[in-house]
């Protein structure tokens, strides 16, 4: 079976639910770069510090250092079975880093133990999409108000909290995303297929049928 698992997607496709879906049944972490990110910051640690020094500065975080924290993450017992990597590569450079981690800190390597999974959506329904997004304070569950609406309108099922809109989530915010997303992140689709790697899914079906496509790819790699 396969081990590493590239979920790649624009912004609001619905990778986030299906991580969690499959990180709990392959029981292997979900690495999420910008949670792993945050996490450093909060806890101090070097690369945390350098990140943060960066991000005072309004300045993006250079791919050094992500590929650093994301080479510590992998080192962890936790991914010697296998891991999901979601918000990481962002860019071609990225994935030939990927590469060099996963040949210097384990023995998975992208022809022979990965797939890239890319979430293939229409711009327009992302855009309804994120405008439509909430998101609970508390306990971080997410809602949509038109798929996925919470029982009690803006308010959490979990914990009963208010929801909130992220500030982002709008209308122009939402196509500017897209845009660098275009331009950024598609050359890896390219990148992935030539590796002969490359698995797309149609994200705009429920979210069901969604995770019945994750499975067969998965179930056909054992």
């Amino acid at each position: 079976m396969k081990k590493v698992f590239i979920f790649l997607g624009p912004p609001g496709c619905g990778k986030g639910t299906q991580t969690s879906r499959l990180s709990q049944k392959l029981d292997i972490p979900h690495i999420d770069t910008g949670s792993l990110l945050r996490k450093n910051i909060q806890d101090n640690t070097p690369f945390g510090i350098e990140a943060k020094s960066y991000i005072d500065k309004g300045q993006l975080v250079p791919i050094e250092v992500v590929q650093n924290v994301i080479k510590d993450r992998i080192k962890k017992d936790d991914c010697r079975d296998g891991f999901i990597l979601d918000g990481f590569p962002r860019s071609v450079e990225q994935a030939d880093a990927l590469k060099d981690i996963l040949k210097e800190v384990t023995n998975f390597n992208l022809k022979d133990h990965a797939v890239a999974i890319y979430f293939d959506i229409a711009n327009d329904v992302l855009v309804k999409r994120l405008v439509n997004r909430r998101s609970c304070p508390k306990c971080g569950m997410i809602y949509n108000l038109l798929s996925s609406p919470p029982k009690l309108m803006n308010y959490c099922d979990i914990c009963d909290t208010q929801l909130i809109q992220r500030k982002d989530d709008n209308e122009e915010t939402a196509k500017l995303r897209f845009e660098t997303y275009e331009k950024e992140t598609k050359p890896l689709l390219e990148y992935f297929d030539n590796e002969g790697i490359l698995e797309e899914i149609n994200a705009d079906a429920p979210i069901g049928d969604v995770w019945q496509s994750i499975k067969k790819i998965v179930c056909e790699e054992d």
